[in-house]
């Protein structure tokens, strides 16, 4: 997909920053800054797009009401706030969208949603058939219940596996910043890059801290992560920001554009590669790290040098070189308990001395893939 066309995304997931719906730190939610996304939305609607709306805002909305001057640094005041705000942005959501006679459902995602195969598929299933029932999902991370140990940090991040969730033409990110620059925006000379074909050529040197009005907990750091993920799974991404979202969307050469540079995966590869949570590693040799890089092989028990770590037979693990290198990630089929015995040794050699069912991979090729 290229700027031309965008417009003819069929799936999409718009995230929208706090700072775009509230302004600075401690003002009330902005009634036109909401009406305006979802003008947007509908038109993409009209259109014959599905659209889920990934919103921040309900942490931000709340400080008003509770008195707070700016974003509460602890975390329970923030659930708090998050309490507040969450009733408040929903219910102009569903004002706004009623205009267009349009449905909105509220989704709260924890990490558990997503890191858990089983949590995974529900949520997917549920947005789908919220799509298919002409719903637009306003989703957020339910912080009112969410630790600071399994959090998803960002909104950014959340739009990205969400979009990998719902396997979306199109991430688009509006934020307080119209785009990506090749030097802090306001510095005299500083240019908005308008295309970007691998996340991998971005200069780290350009990508700042939060954003602007200090009420979000991403920053440019996180959007450049959001399109790492999305662009590598064959996903585009658009950043801009709220004024010019409507013409970019329309294939306007405003905001950045993030080619995406891989073919898709199955949602069961997407969800292995970035919403599972590693419980441990195995370390491999380097005959194993040329076999599972080049041939594309399962990984034997011959391979394996080491492992780190308390897993179970099912749980996802990261597979490393010796040199410490994340190379692949993967579903162990043994128990951590049990691997010691099997390192560097064949699989028939396992057979003949412990019974048939150690004759086979320790992490099959259907479940691993390459980082």
């Amino acid at each position: 997909m290229n700027r031309a066309e965008i417009s003819r995304a069929k799936r999409i997931v718009i995230k929208i920053g706090s700072s775009s719906l509230t302004g600075s730190a401690g003002s009330q939610l902005d009634t036109q800054a909401v009406d305006t996304l979802t003008d947007i939305v509908a038109e993409a609607r009209s259109r014959g797009a599905e659209v889920c709306v990934v919103s921040s805002g309900a942490i931000a909305a709340g400080l008003a009401p509770l008195g707070l001057k700016a974003r509460p640094k602890d975390l329970a005041t923030q659930q708090a706030a998050a309490s507040v705000g969450q009733g408040l942005l929903m219910h102009r959501y569903t004002e706004s969208f009623a205009r267009h006679e349009l449905t909105a459902s509220q989704v709260l995602l924890t990490t558990e949603d997503v890191i858990h195969r089983a949590h995974y598929q529900n949520a997917q299933r549920t947005l789908d058939r919220l799509l298919a029932l002409g719903v637009v999902p306003v989703i957020n991370e339910n912080d009112t219940v969410a630790t600071q140990e399994i959090r998803f940090g960002d909104n950014d991040r959340l739009a990205a596996l969400v979009a990998l969730m719902i396997a979306a033409d199109l991430l688009i990110l509006i934020s307080d910043i119209d785009g990506l620059y090749d030097a802090p925006p306001k510095e005299p000379g500083a240019e908005r890059i308008s295309d970007v074909a691998s996340v991998s050529e971005i200069d780290e040197s350009i990508i700042g801290g939060i954003g602007s009005a200090g009420v979000g907990s991403g920053g440019m750091i996180t959007k450049v992560e959001a399109a790492r993920i999305v662009t590598g799974a064959g996903i585009p991404m658009l950043l801009t920001s709220l004024p010019q979202a409507r013409e970019a969307i329309f294939g306007a050469d405003l905001g950045t554009f993030f080619r995406a540079h891989a073919s898709r995966s199955n949602s069961r590869m997407l969800w292995l590669a970035h919403a599972s949570t590693p419980h441990g590693r195995l370390i491999v040799d380097d005959g194993a790290v040329t076999a599972l890089l080049e041939r594309g092989v399962s990984l034997l028990p011959a391979g394996v040098t080491a492992i780190e770590g308390d897993f179970s037979a099912g749980d996802a693990v990261e597979i490393s070189s010796q040199s410490g290198v994340v190379i692949a990630r993967g579903l162990v089929a043994f128990d951590a308990s049990e691997i010691p015995m099997m390192m560097g040794r064949s699989t028939k050699d396992l057979a003949k001395e412990l019974g048939p069912e150690y004759e086979r991979e320790l992490v099959h090729r259907d479940d691993l893939v390459l980082i």
